[in-house]
């Protein structure tokens, strides 16, 4: 360890001030803020995350701050993180549907470590997020179910439509400028594939 001592001239006499007998610098650590905050809101929780230095993983511990995102961060919610995983999830239940949320979290070495010691860290930067309404999601896998469910009979009526449509044509030929016949309803194969495959496109879209 160290010895710190700070000196001064008092009314003309130099004195000597011993502030820390046995001074570790071990044990009077402050961190930087953990870095790139980051997070992800759905209808039943939200998760956010954050990444530090990967030697120092094992050894942190995290407070987490979060308020509505008008309101001042003195009245703001803290937790502290159970375990030194660099994330954390909220339950829906402690969010207020429709309503913009910020948090931010500092970091310290844990209590359980035995060679460290440090203050808490600043806070790092916010991350904003917003809990996703329950009728919202429910109006948007309904709107695309109904696609999904009306894009198939129509599909279908179409595919008839043309199929009847050549089948009548059939009848009639053309001449080509060489002298060759050519029937309509050839082409209806490849217009049936075409068609199959932009069913095909549009369903993987609507999924």
């Amino acid at each position: 360890g160290y010895r710190v001592s700070l000196q001064g001239n008092f009314f003309g006499r130099n004195h000597t001030y011993i502030t820390f007998p046995e001074y570790n610098p071990r044990k009077h650590i402050k961190l930087d803020p953990p870095l790139n905050i980051q997070s992800n809101a759905t209808a039943s929780k939200c998760q956010i995350w954050w990444s530090v230095p990967w030697y120092l993983v094992d050894i942190l511990q995290y407070e987490l701050q979060y308020k509505e995102y008008s309101m001042s961060w003195e009245i703001a919610l803290n937790k502290t993180l159970p375990s030194s995983l660099p994330q954390i999830e909220i339950e829906a239940t402690e969010l207020r549907s429709g309503i913009v949320y910020v948090a931010r979290v500092r970091c310290k070495v844990s209590e359980n470590e035995d060679s460290y010691h440090s203050q808490w860290s600043e806070w790092s930067q916010t991350t904003e997020f917003e809990r996703a309404g329950v009728l919202e999601l429910f109006e948007k896998n309904l709107n695309t179910r109904t696609m999904q469910f009306l894009f198939i009979p129509l599909s279908f009526g179409i595919v008839l439509y043309l199929f009847w449509n050549c089948k009548l044509s059939s009848r009639y030929c053309c001449f080509l400028t060489s002298g060759q016949k050519a029937c309509p309803a050839l082409t209806f194969p490849h217009q049936l594939l075409s068609f199959s495959r932009s069913i095909i496109c549009t369903m993987g879209i609507l999924r």
